[in-house]
C-alpha cells in the first residue's frame, strides 16, 4: 500500500489524466478479446477490471494457492482498498473470485497476510476443520482527518469455507494502536515452530514490530527492529519473516523483507531485505551482513523498478519445501497514470527464493517458479557464436506480440568490456534493451525509447542498472517478456530486474547484441509461451 498521506494527491493526478472515467466492464466486451486489450500482460496477473496494487493474504490451502490483493472496484486509480481474490492451482493459471473483504465502520481493508490455523487455536474453526485467518490492517480515513495519529490497527477474520466467503471477528481490533504511530500496518503472521506461538511483523514508520500470540486474537509485544539498520528513503511498509535454510549447508537463517517507498536504488519502490537470526523475541542481523545494510545502504531482492510489496505464501507443504514469492508489478511514482483503460497493474512472475552464502555475505537468489514450464508451446535453440553488432531472431519468433522466454550464456571476451543483451522492437522505431555492460559491471534495463512515456517524467529518466554479484566470467540471462513487461533472472537468480513498458505498438522483432567489443554466445534457447487467459 501507498503513503497515506500521498494518496489523495495521487487520485487527483489520476483524475486529472483520465478524466475519472469508467472503464467498461469487462463482460461487455467480444468474448474473443477477453483479456486482450492493448498493454494487458498475457501470463502475468492482473485484475479484470479497475485498480489493484499490493499481493495480499497469500496462502496455500487444500491444493489451491490463494492470492488476495489490494483492490478498489470502482476506479482505475487508488481508492478506499477493499482485498480482491482469486485462486490457483499452479501459481500460472488464475481464477477470479468476488471480492473478500469490504471496508467497514473500522475502516478500509489495507494490506496483510493470511494462514492456515491448522490446530484451531483461535477457536473460529468448525466442524474439526481448521479455519484460514485472514490478518490485515484497517484505516479510519475519518480519524485521519481529525488529526487523530492512531488510525491505523490490525484486525482479522476468518473463513471456513476455503476461503470462499469471509466473517471478520468481533473483537477487531485485536493489535489497536496505543502508540499514536502514523503508519502502523501491512501485519505478516505466520507459525514460530521454536516458540510455539504466532509470530507477527508489521510496519511502524521507519521500523519494523514483532509480536507474539497464541490465538491469533490476544498478542504481545515482543521488539522492534530497523531504525539504524537499512534504506530509510520513505516509509517501511510490507514486511514478511521467515526461516530458510541456507543452500548446500544445514543451516538455517531467517529473512526480512521489508518494501520502502520512495528509496529504492533506482528510484521510488522497492523492496530491501535483511539475513539474520530470530530467538523467538528479537532479530538480529549476521555480523557478515550487518556492514552491508547500515545507513542508507540496503539489499535489494530486485533492481528493476517495478516489483514492489513483494511478499512470501504461507502454509506451502514441507514436501515442497519452497518459498515462493509475488510481487507488484509497478511503482509508485507512475503507478497510478500508466496507459491502461480497463484495469491497472499487473504481478510479477512467481519466484522461488533460496539463500546462499556468496563472498558478498549471505545473498536471497530469485527464480522463476517451475510450473511456468508449462507455458512453452515451442522450443527454438540458438546456436553458439560470435557476435559483434547484431544477431536477428525474429524469424524463430514469429509471434505477435511477443510472449518470449529466453535462456542465454555469455562469454566475455579478453580485454573487450562489451556492451550486450536483448532487444525488442517494432515497426514504429520503438525499442527497449536489456542487458549487461561489462565495463561498468552492471546489469541494466533501458526503456527510453520503449513506446508511451508521455504520462510520467519519472518512468523513464535514464537507464536502470543493478550490480552484478557474480564473478564468473560467463553471464547467464534468463529472460521473461510478456505485452508489457520483462523479466530478468541473470546468473541462476543472483540478479534481478523487473520493468515495464509501453509500446504503441506490439513488439514483434528479437535481436541479440553486443557493442563496445564482443562477445561469445556459448548456448542459448528461447521458449514460445501461451497466454494463460483463454
Amino acid at each position: 500500500m501507498n503513503k497515506t498521506t500521498t494518496a489523495l494527491a495521487i487520485i487527483l493526478l489520476g483524475c486529472l489524466a483520465h478524466s475519472c472515467t469508467q472503464p467498461a466492464e469487462p463482460e461487455e466486451q467480444n468474448e474473443m478479446s477477453y483479456y486482450q486489450e492493448p498493454h494487458r500482460p498475457q501470463f502475468h496477473f492482473s485484475p479484470e477490471k479497475m485498480w489493484m496494487n499490493d499481493p495480499n493474504g497469500m496462502v496455500y490451502f487444500d491444493g489451491e494457492y490463494h492470492l488476495f490483493y489490494q483492490y478498489y472496484p470502482d476506479s482505475t486509480v487508488w481508492g478506499p482498498m477493499h482485498w480482491g481474490h482469486a485462486v490457483s492451482r499452479d501459481m500460472v493459471h488464475w481464477e477470479h473470485l468476488p471480492i473478500a473483504l469490504y471496508p467497514d465502520s473500522l475502516g478500509m481493508i489495507f494490506s496483510g497476510s493470511a494462514v492456515v490455523d491448522w490446530n484451531n487455536t483461535s477457536g473460529l474453526g468448525e466442524n474439526g476443520q481448521p479455519p484460514l485467518i485472514a490478518m490485515f490492517t484497517q484505516h479510519d480515513a475519518e480519524a485521519e482527518k481529525a488529526g487523530r495519529n492512531d488510525y491505523q490497527y490490525q484486525s482479522i477474520a476468518y473463513s471456513n469455507d476455503r476461503g470462499r466467503s469471509w466473517t471478520k471477528y468481533a473483537g477487531n481490533p485485536v493489535v489497536p494502536n496505543t502508540e499514536g504511530i502514523r503508519d502502523f500496518r501491512d501485519p505478516k503472521v505466520s507459525w514460530d515452530e521454536g516458540s510455539q506461538h504466532w509470530l507477527l511483523v508489521f510496519a511502524a514508520q521507519n521500523h519494523v514490530k514483532l509480536w507474539s500470540s497464541p490465538d491469533l486474537k490476544n498478542w504481545t509485544h515482543l521488539s522492534d527492529f530497523g531504525q539504524e539498520w537499512g534504506s530509510h528513503g520513505g516509509v517501511w511498509e510490507c514486511p514478511d519473516l521467515f526461516p530458510i535454510k541456507v543452500e548446500g549447508t544445514g543451516e538455517t537463517k531467517w529473512v526480512l523483507l521489508l518494501s520502502i517507498n520512495p528509496g529504492s536504488p533506482n528510484g521510488g519502490s522497492g523492496t530491501q531485505y535483511f539475513v539474520g537470526d530470530f530467538d523467538g523475541k528479537n532479530f538480529t542481523l549476521d555480523p557478515s551482513f550487518a556492514p552491508s545494510v547500515s545507513g542508507e545502504k540496503g539489499v535489494w531482492i530486485d533492481y528493476g523498478r517495478d516489483d514492489y510489496a513483494g511478499v512470501t505464501w504461507s502454509d506451502i507443504p514441507r514436501e515442497d519445501g519452497r518459498r515462493l514469492f509475488l510481487g507488484w508489478m509497478s511503482n509508485w511514482e507512475y503507478g497510478t497514470v500508466v496507459p491502461t483503460a480497463l484495469w491497472r497493474s499487473a504481478m510479477t512472475l512467481p519466484r522461488a527464493l533460496t539463500l546462499k552464502k556468496t563472498a558478498e555475505g549471505y545473498r536471497l537468489f530469485s527464480s522463476p517458479v517451475r510450473e511456468l514450464e508449462a507455458l512453452r508451446t515451442a522450443t527454438h535453440p540458438i546456436e553458439s557464436t560470435d557476435i559483434a553488432g547484431t544477431l536477428d531472431l525474429t524469424e524463430q519468433f514469429t509471434a505477435s506480440p511477443l510472449l518470449l522466454e529466453l535462456e542465454l550464456a555469455f562469454e566475455q571476451q579478453e580485454g573487450e568490456p562489451a556492451d550486450f543483451g536483448i532487444e525488442l522492437s517494432n515497426a514504429k522505431g520503438e525499442l527497449y534493451r536489456i542487458g549487461y555492460d561489462a565495463a561498468a559491471k552492471q546489469f541494466y534495463s533501458d526503456r527510453t525509447k520503449s513506446g508511451d512515456l508521455a504520462f510520467s517524467d519519472k518512468f523513464a529518466a535514464g537507464r536502470h542498472t543493478a550490480p552484478r554479484l557474480s564473478t564468473d566470467k560467463v553471464v547467464k540471462l534468463h529472460l521473461f517478456f510478456d505485452v508489457a513487461s520483462a523479466e530478468l533472472f541473470a546468473d541462476d537468480g543472483a540478479t534481478a530486474m523487473t520493468e515495464i513498458f509501453f509500446p504503441s505498438a506490439d513488439f514483434n522483432q528479437v535481436k541479440v547484441y553486443a557493442q563496445n567489443g564482443g562477445v561469445r554466445l556459448l548456448e542459448g534457447v528461447g521458449y514460445s509461451l501461451k497466454r494463460i487467459w483463454e
